[in-house]
């Protein structure tokens, strides 16, 4: 059996996404046959690989699961927290599977989340290459001027660097009150409310509403659902992978 650098392996068995698996190995809470293992070490499942003690095994064939949940705020993106937050993974009942977030909302937003055992999958979806587009409705205040829409849509430095050219569309314009559609690809940390911060407007809520192809529609608030075969499809063809499910 080849090997393969751990944090893919993890990821492709399941357990977690590659950039989770990364801060995992930098922890030292990764193991290869008793020994801690270092960033970029490669090894193959016939090695005793463990993640706090626990024995990582390949996945069963055909045992991959794709779900949505709409996302209500309150909620932290992690599978735990020590601060003893309410976690997504506690809107997750009845799976089997060991499935954990593909990206992130923070706790104040809400909507589209994404969640699977896939390691691939996911790391494809978040992959910047791969530039697959992410659509928010954002209530903003207390108002927008031309300026502000055009400094957002071509882009705003964070952390030193510029972000890619953004689609923006104005939904609803009110006094003290305005409704923006806004559409990114790429995904960095907290992106759409710090760009809203940087041209001094004040995000009153923020709901994702599409990740690729994939659309959010009319799932309510705090529960989930399973991707159709065809929402696999569109979203493995916006990502350049095989269309077979």
């Amino acid at each position: 059996m080849a090997e393969i650098r751990i944090q893919k392996l993890l990821a492709d068995a399941g357990f977690c996404s590659r950039r989770k698996a990364e801060a995992l190995i930098a922890q030292g809470r990764v193991r290869r046959n008793g020994r801690v293992v270092t960033l970029g070490e490669k090894a193959s499942l016939k090695d005793h690989i463990t993640v706090d003690g626990e024995r990582i095994t390949a996945p069963r064939k055909k045992n991959y699961r794709y779900i949505m949940l709409n996302k209500p705020r309150g909620y932290v993106t992690t599978v735990s927290d020590e601060l003893d937050r309410r976690c997504v993974m506690e809107l997750l009942d009845n799976i089997e599977e060991r499935v954990y977030p593909v990206g992130r909302l923070d706790r104040n937003s809400e909507g589209l989340l994404l969640f699977t055992n896939d390691g691939r999958f996911a790391n494809d979806i978040m992959h910047p290459s791969r530039h697959i587009s992410k659509t928010y409705r954002v209530t903003v205040r207390p108002s927008v001027t031309e300026q502000q829409l055009t400094e957002m849509s071509s882009g705003i430095v964070l952390d030193g660097k510029k972000t890619l050219p953004a689609n923006i569309i104005v939904l609803n314009n009110e006094p003290g009150r305005v409704v923006l559609q806004i559409t990114i690809k790429e995904g960095r940390n907290r992106q759409i409310r710090r760009m809203c911060e940087a041209v001094g407007l004040e995000v009153a809520r923020l709901r994702r509403t599409s990740v690729g192809p994939i659309k959010l529609g009319m799932l309510k608030p705090g529960t989930w659902r399973d991707l159709t075969p065809e929402e696999l499809r569109a979203i493995r063809n916006a990502i350049g992978k095989d269309s077979s499910c």
